[in-house]
């Protein structure tokens, strides 16, 4: 099983700039933490965990759909969404009912990502998909570790 990285941020662009202020740090954060996994994480036979990272940033529908393509083609059973800022969560949720999901918003920018957290969770919520919720600045291997004995 892999584990599937989702880097989520507003996909607005053009004169707001949001997007292309946060394109590079989100993706950033999913490559922090596919380091994070697989420096600290091994499959039961000592095999280092596979990550799987989608192609580029989702900040709408149809990148939201290629990276669950994705996912499906490289057999993913896991999938965790970062995010450093807020927008509106229900472009970009991932809406397999059977992978478990976690959604790690971080606060640490001028656009917290705890507000994106709480949406999505909410959106997950209204649509029957389970879904972790990961807050705060860091993201420690124990959480993970948690979420896979639920």
């Amino acid at each position: 099983m892999k584990i599937g990285i989702r880097p989520v941020f507003d996909g607005r662009g053009g004169k707001l700039g949001v997007r292309e202020s946060m394109e590079l740090q989100t993706m950033n954060m999913a490559r922090s933490l596919e380091k994070l996994l697989t420096e600290n994480i091994k499959y039961a036979n000592g095999e280092v965990v596979a990550c799987i990272i989608a192609d580029s940033t989702i900040g709408g529908v149809k990148e939201s759909a290629d990276c669950a393509t994705k996912f499906e083609e490289n057999g993913v059973g896991v999938v965790i969404s970062v995010t450093p800022c807020w927008y509106y969560g229900t472009e970009t949720i991932f809406m397999d009912k059977r992978i478990p999901q976690a959604v790690w918003g971080f606060n640490g920018t001028e656009r917290p990502g705890a507000v994106y957290l709480a949406a999505a969770l909410a959106a997950h919520n209204q649509k029957g998909i389970p879904a972790f919720g990961i807050y705060g600045k860091t993201f420690r291997t124990r959480k993970i570790l948690q979420y896979q004995k639920m």
